[in-house]
């Protein structure tokens, strides 16, 4: 079972719908507040896949060397009204991301 961490941009209640998965959020962590760098390597050593709405992190980190799968999810809110219709295909891209790589979720 991968396990997950959820960005502290998103909302918790996230979790419920990655049953699949072993999710967790960054505050859950006691990570909040920590910078991109930071917050990946501490990510890096415990998770598999972190999610994130960040679309600007693929480009101040150099995400290919990093042991850990990125899912990043373009919406307009961080609501999770918002994120909710993208649930399947956020499933699919973290059951599908492999280490060092980006999967982009987005609405169609």
């Amino acid at each position: 079972m991968k396990k997950v961490l959820i960005d502290e941009c998103l909302p918790r209640r996230l979790i419920r719908d990655l049953h699949a998965f072993q999710a967790t959020t960054v505050p859950q962590r006691g990570w909040a507040g920590k910078k991109d760098r930071e917050l990946l390597d501490l990510a890096s050593a415990e998770f598999d896949v972190f999610v994130t709405i960040d679309a600007n992190l693929a480009f101040q980190q150099n995400l290919s060397l990093i042991p850990l799968g990125v899912v990043v999810v373009h919406v307009k809110s961080s609501r999770y009204e918002s994120l909710q219709p993208l649930v399947p295909a956020l499933v699919s891209a973290i059951d599908q991301v492999s280490p060092g790589t980006i999967i982009d979720v987005s609405q169609t």
